[in-house]
C-alpha cells in the first residue's frame, strides 16, 4: 500500500442566531476536471492497455481495457451523432455491463444526458408503470437494452423509439458494432465544450411517495464530488482503486460513487455478477478471489449476507483480505454486530483494513460527509467534505441536516414544484435526514445519524421513536436471524416490529406465519437482549412478528438497492400491523418476556 488511507479532519463550526449549526472543512476544494469523461479520457490516453472493466459472460471473464472502451465510446458517440440523438437522453434498461459503460461514457461525452433504470423496473414490473413514468419525464431518443429478455420492457414503453442492443438479438434493435462509427473531430469538440451546468445523468430516485424523481446530475457535481473524495482518501491518487462491485448503476451508490472512483483514479472494476441473496453471494465470493479488491463497497445487507462465508471460509477471508485498504458501506446503517464481526474478521487475518463509511444522497451525487479518520462504531457518518457547507437545523424534536456545494443538484427535471420545496430560504437543501454530534465539544467528531425525520413516529405516550436508530439496534440484537425489520407503533403504548428472517431460517414458520417453539425462543432472547441495552420504552420492541412474504417493488416496499420503505410496508401490511396490538396475542406474534 502506498499513501496515506485518511487525511485528517480539519472542521470548523459556526453557529447562528436561529438555532442552526454550520459545518465546513477548512480545506478548499481543489481544482478539477469539469466532467468525469474528461478524467477518464485522459487515463484512456495514459494507460490504454490498464485493464477497466470485467464481467461474467458464459462464467468466463469478459475484459475491455482502458484502450478498448474509449475506442468503443467514441465510436458510439459517432453514432449518437450521426443519428441526430447527441441532444437527447438516452435511457438505459440493463444492469451493470460492459455495454452500459460504453454507452454511458459515449453519451456523456457528446452532451446526451444519461438515465440509468433500475434493471428490476424491466424485468420484474408486471405493469412496468414506473418505468412508464420516467419515459413520459425524460422523452429519450435512445433506449438501451442488452438483449432480448428486455422485450417487454421495451414494448411497454407505448412509442417506436431508437433500440440499441449488445448483439442485436432483441427485436427492432441495433447492434451495437452496427450503431457505431468512425469518431470525427466533432466527437472531440462536443467533448471539449461539456460545461459543469450540462447535465450527465438523470437519476430517478425510488418513488417511495409517488411517481419517481429525476434528479438532474451535472457534469461539474460529478466531477467534484470525486475531487473530494481524493483529498479525504489521499491514496487514490497514488494507487488505483480496484472493485469487487454489485452495486447498480441505476442508483447514486454505484453508478456515481463506485463507478466513477475508477474512471476518475484510474482503477479497475470487476462486475460482480453475485447479489446478497441465496445462491447469489456465493458467486460474489468466488469471484473475490479473481478481484482481490483494495476498496470493498457494499451495503449492509451486502455485508450480512457475505460475512458468514468469509467467516466459515478462511480461503475466502484471505481473498477478501489479502490487498484490502478500506471497507465501506452506505445507503443504509450497518448493524453494530456486523461492524464488530467484520472487525474480528480483519484482526484473526492479520489485516489492517479499515471499516468506514459515509452519508449522502442521490441529490449529493452521492457523499456529503465521509468518516475519514478512525472510527468503532458504525453510525457515525463523518464530517463534511471540502467544498460542501453542511447546515443541522433544529426540526421539533430533531435536527435535521442540510447540505450546499458544489456536489449538490440544481433539482429535479421537469419539476420545478419539487425543486422549489427542496431548498430552504439559505439554499441549503433539505435532506429530511436526522443526526446529531457525535461530541459537542468536538465538530471534527463527526455526525451520527438517528434516522429519517419522516419516518420517526410518536407512541400514546408522546415518545418519539427513532426509526433510523431503534431497526439496526434489533438486527444487532438478533444475531444474524434477521435480515431486516419494519419498526411499528405509532400512536400505541408500546414501539412492535414485523421482520424478515435470514434465508437460512426461513423453514422454520408455517403457512400462517407462525415460528416453530425454538424459533419463537430465539426470537424472544432477541427482545430480551435489546431491552437490557436501556433507553426506556422507545428502544424497545415489545412484539413482533415474522413476515413471510417479500418487500414488494411494484407496491414501492423496497428501492432497487434493497433498503426497504418503512411506511410503504406499514401502509400495505395494516392488517399484519393491527395484529401487533390484538389482544389475545395470536399465535404468529412474539411477544418480549418481562422478568
Amino acid at each position: 500500500m502506498t499513501g496515506d488511507t485518511f487525511a485528517p479532519p480539519s472542521i470548523e463550526a459556526e453557529g447562528l442566531p436561529d438555532g442552526r449549526l454550520l459545518l465546513r472543512s477548512t480545506e478548499r476544494l481543489a481544482p478539477h476536471p469539469v466532467s468525469v469523461v474528461h478524467s477518464f479520457r485522459a487515463g484512456s490516453e495514459a494507460h490504454p492497455d490498464r485493464l477497466l472493466i470485467a464481467e461474467r459472460v458464459d462464467g468466463e471473464w469478459a475484459r475491455l481495457t482502458w484502450g478498448e472502451v474509449r475506442e468503443q465510446a467514441d465510436r458510439l458517440a459517432q453514432g449518437l451523432l450521426d443519428r441526430g440523438l447527441a441532444d437527447r437522453p438516452v435511457l438505459v434498461l440493463s444492469g451493470n455491463s460492459r455495454l452500459h459503460l460504453v454507452v454511458m461514457l459515449a453519451a456523456m461525452t457528446v452532451g446526451a444526458p444519461v438515465v440509468p433504470t433500475s434493471v428490476a423496473y424491466s424485468l420484474q414490473s408486471a405493469d412496468h408503470a414506473k418505468l412508464q413514468a420516467m419515459v413520459e419525464l425524460v422523452d429519450p431518443g435512445l433506449v438501451v437494452a442488452e438483449n432480448a429478455s428486455f422485450a417487454r420492457a421495451v414494448a411497454a414503453l407505448r412509442e417506436d423509439r431508437t433500440v440499441l442492443s449488445r448483439d442485436g438479438d432483441l427485436p427492432g434493435s441495433i447492434a451495437a458494432a452496427e450503431f457505431g462509427a468512425d469518431p470525427t473531430e466533432e466527437v472531440d469538440r462536443r467533448c471539449a465544450s461539456l460545461g459543469r451546468e450540462d447535465v450527465a445523468k438523470i437519476l430517478f430516485t425510488s418513488g417511495s411517495t409517488g411517481t419517481p424523481k429525476g434528479v438532474l446530475t451535472t457534469h461539474g457535481m460529478l466531477s467534484a464530488n470525486q475531487q473530494q473524495m481524493r483529498q479525504v482518501w489521499p491514496f487514490l491518487s497514488v494507487e488505483p482503486p480496484v472493485l469487487l462491485d454489485w452495486l447498480p448503476w441505476s442508483h447514486t451508490f454505484g453508478g456515481n460513487h463506485d463507478l466513477n472512483m475508477v474512471l476518475v483514479n484510474g482503477g479497475t472494476l470487476w462486475i460482480d455478477d453475485g447479489r446478497p441473496a441465496p445462491g447469489l453471494v456465493e458467486r460474489t465470493v468466488r469471484n473475490l478471489a479473481d478481484a482481490r479488491p483494495t476498496v470493498y463497497l457494499n451495503v449492509p445487507a451486502g455485508y450480512a449476507a457475505l460475512l458468514p462465508h468469509l467467516e466459515r471460509g478462511p480461503a475466502a477471508a484471505r481473498a477478501f483480505l489479502s490487498r484490502l485498504r478500506l471497507g465501506f458501506f452506505a445507503a443504509a446503517a450497518l448493524p453494530q454486530e456486523l461492524w464488530d464481526r467484520l472487525g474480528k474478521l480483519a484482526a484473526d487475518h492479520g489485516s489492517g483494513m479499515q471499516m468506514t463509511t459515509s452519508w449522502g444522497l442521490t441529490e449529493t451525487s452521492p457523499a456529503a460527509t465521509s468518516a475519514h479518520f478512525p472510527i468503532t462504531r458504525s453510525d457515525v457518518l463523518g464530517v463534511p467534505l471540502p467544498g460542501l457547507e453542511l447546515a443541522v437545523v433544529p426540526v421539533g424534536e430533531k435536527t435535521e441536516v442540510r447540505v450546499r456545494g458544489a456536489n449538490v443538484t440544481p433539482g429535479y427535471h421537469r419539476r420545478p414544484d419539487l425543486t422549489a420545496g427542496a431548498f430552504d430560504e439559505y439554499g441549503f437543501f433539505r435532506t429530511g435526514d436526522a443526526v446529531v454530534l457525535a461530541d459537542p465539544d468536538d465538530v471534527a467528531a463527526g455526525l451520527l445519524f438517528r434516522g429519517r425525520i419522516a419516518e420517526d413516529f410518536k407512541l400514546m405516550t408522546g415518545t418519539f421513536v427513532s426509526v433510523g436508530t431503534l431497526r439496526p439496534k434489533l438486527l444487532s440484537a438478533s444475531r444474524g436471524l434477521l435480515t431486516d425489520a419494519v419498526i411499528c407503533g405509532q400512536d400505541r403504548e408500546f414501539v412492535t416490529a414485523m421482520v424478515w428472517l435470514h434465508p437460512e431460517h426461513t423453514g422454520r414458520v408455517d403457512a400462517d406465519g407462525v415460528p416453530e417453539a425454538s424459533l419463537r425462543a430465539e426470537l424472544v432472547a432477541t427482545l430480551g437482549r435489546l431491552a437490557a441495552e436501556g433507553g426506556g420504552s422507545s428502544h424497545c420492541v415489545e412484539r413482533l412478528l415474522v413476515l413471510t412474504e417479500p418487500a414488494q417493488l411494484d407496491a414501492g416496499e423496497i428501492t432497487d438497492k434493497g433498503y426497504v420503505n418503512q411506511a410503504a410496508v406499514r401502509d400495505r401490511r395494516a392488517a399484519l400491523v393491527a395484529l401487533l396490538s390484538v389482544e389475545p396475542t395470536p399465535p404468529r406474534v412474539v411477544v418480549r418476556a418481562v422478568d
